[in-house]
């Protein structure tokens, strides 16, 4: 069983490293589904992690067809990514239809080898699953990431094994969103995954004493400054073993 934890600071990826994941999705955002992390933030956790890191190449939040400003920006992103030794990156574009935009998804894939390349929930929301697995397999993707069109894989699991059934080893798909230590046994065992992408998320206290308690959430969440996300190695551990428990008795 592959663990991909998706982490959206420097600490996180340290914990999920600690809680034994063969890779994280590296990313910034967690309000608006990741976006791209600065070159800073890349540059560190690729220093001090020894795993895969991968990134995403995601320049807002808010639907995946972008402009020409936008995919100019994921040209430079992915170059960027290549100078600071990653290992993959994370990216998708739609065309105002619906469909997968191959165009440019196999130019940013040409531009990113020999990096390992992942389709995210874009895929999700596009208008034929199997139609955009067909478009993914075609220009060159590794793997893609899907909940099975819907806000929860447990919920998709059924496509989720459509789609496996169909790449038939071809291209990678690996359940996100949603997958837990209470989800992750029914997951495995309904769609046959062999990856599976999870955030182990827990909360800390902030250090900080003084509070300026008329500025709440900066605009967010009430308190949300005072909330630092971080990955829980224990969450790690434990959802990684449960996955592997299924999979131990498919085989």
């Amino acid at each position: 069983m592959t663990v991909e934890i998706v982490v959206y600071n420097i600490e996180s990826a340290l914990k999920a490293q600690e809680g034994g994941a063969d890779r994280i999705e590296l990313c910034e955002n967690p309000g608006e589904g990741g976006t791209t992390p600065s070159y800073g933030t890349i540059e560190l956790v690729r220093q001090n992690l020894s795993i895969d890191v991968f990134v995403m190449i995601r320049p807002r939040g808010g639907d995946f067809a972008y402009s020409n400003y936008e995919f100019h920006a994921m040209k430079r992103d992915i170059s960027q990514c290549q100078k600071l030794s990653v290992d993959g990156v994370v990216f998708g574009i739609l065309n105002p239809d619906g469909t997968i935009d191959k165009k440019r998804c196999k130019e940013l894939i040409d531009k990113a080898r020999p990096l390992k390349v992942t389709c995210h929930r874009a895929f999700d929301m596009a208008r034929d699953p199997f139609e955009a697995l067909e478009d993914c397999i075609e220009v060159g993707f590794d793997r893609i990431l899907t909940a099975g069109q819907q806000t929860q894989a447990l919920k998709g699991a059924d496509l989720i094994a459509e789609l496996i059934k169909k790449a038939n080893g071809r291209i990678a798909i690996m359940p996100g969103s949603g997958v837990n230590e209470n989800t992750v046994e029914e997951i495995v065992k309904k769609t046959g995954a062999k990856e599976i992408h999870f955030s182990a998320t827990t909360f800390k206290a902030s250090p900080m004493q003084y509070r300026n308690e008329a500025i709440a959430g900066m605009g967010s969440d009430e308190g949300a400054e005072f909330k630092l996300r971080v990955v829980d190695p224990e969450r790690v551990k434990k959802t990684r073993a449960l996955a592997e428990s299924v999979k131990s008795l498919t085989v």
